[in-house]
C-alpha cells in the first residue's frame, strides 16, 4: 500500500495473509503455523483449517490456482466470497463486497421491530427504532467498503421500502417528504458521514502506517 508492505492483519484470534502469489501464501501459511505451534504451549492458539479458505482479487481472479496446503496435509478451498469481521468480501477484478447479507439482516431487524409495534407505536416511534438498530447494521463497516452507484441505489431503495411500508404510499415525492420531516438522512449521506469520522480518526492517531501513506 503506497510502497508499504502489508502481508498479514491481526484482529483477536482472526488472522487475514495477503500475497501477491499462491507460491508467497503458500510460505507465509507455513511461516504462520510455525508460530502458532511455537505458542501453542503458552497460548493455546491453533490453526482451524476448516474455517480457513483462500480467495484471489484480481484480473485473473477466475483462473484456477494450486491448492494451498497446512504443514498438517490439509488442503484449503478457493472460495468466491467469504465473511471476514462480519463483512463479506468477493473474489472479482478489484477489492469488492457484496451486500446483499446487510440488506437481508436490516430486512430481519425491521420486520421485528414493525412485526411488534408497527399497529400500536408512531411513526416517529418506528422511525428512531430504524436509526438506532436497524441502519447500522445495514452500514455496518462501509466506513472503509468500496460502493458503487449500484450498491448505493440498493441500499437506498431498500430503506425506502421500509418508508412505504411504514407510510402505506408508492409516491417518491411524499416518501422523500417525511424522511425529511422526521430526520431520516439517506444512505449516500450517511456512508458519507461514516467515512469521513473514519478517516478523521485515523488522521488524529499516532500510525505510521498511515503517514507513510499520506
Amino acid at each position: 500500500m503506497r510502497h508499504v508492505c502489508i502481508n498479514i492483519i491481526l484482529y483477536v484470534d482472526d488472522i487475514l495473509l495477503l500475497s501477491p502469489s499462491v507460491v508467497g501464501l503458500q510460505q507465509m501459511l507455513t511461516v504462520c503455523k510455525t508460530a502458532i505451534n511455537a505458542l501453542h504451549v503458552g497460548l493455546g492458539l491453533s490453526l482451524n483449517y476448516r474455517k480457513s479458505v483462500c480467495m484471489r482479487i484480481s484480473p485473473r481472479h477466475s483462473v484456477c490456482c494450486a491448492n494451498i496446503k497446512t504443514i498438517n496435509g490439509n488442503l484449503l478451498d478457493w472460495v468466491k466470497e467469504f465473511r471476514y469481521l462480519g463483512v463479506y468480501l468477493v473474489s472479482s477484478h478489484n477489492f469488492k463486497c457484496n451486500y446483499t447479507y446487510a440488506n437481508k439482516y436490516f430486512y430481519r431487524l425491521f420486520n421485528a421491530i414493525f412485526g411488534r409495534l408497527g399497529c400500536l407505536a408512531s411513526e416517529e416511534v418506528v422511525l428512531h427504532l430504524i436509526k438506532v438498530k436497524c441502519l447500522p447494521v445495514l452500514l455496518y463497516g462501509f466506513d472503509v467498503c468500496p460502493m458503487n452507484l449500484s450498491d448505493m441505489r440498493s441500499l437506498e431503495f431498500t430503506v425506502k421500502r421500509t418508508t412505504i411500508k411504514l407510510f402505506h404510499t408508492y409516491d417518491s415525492t411524499i416518501i422523500d417528504s417525511c424522511m425529511k420531516l422526521f430526520g431520516l438522512v439517506s444512505v449516500s449521506e450517511l456512508v458519507a458521514q461514516r467515512k469521513n469520522r473514519f478517516l478523521l480518526k485515523i488522521s488524529l492517531q499516532d500510525n505510521l502506517l498511515f503517514t507513510v501513506c499520506q
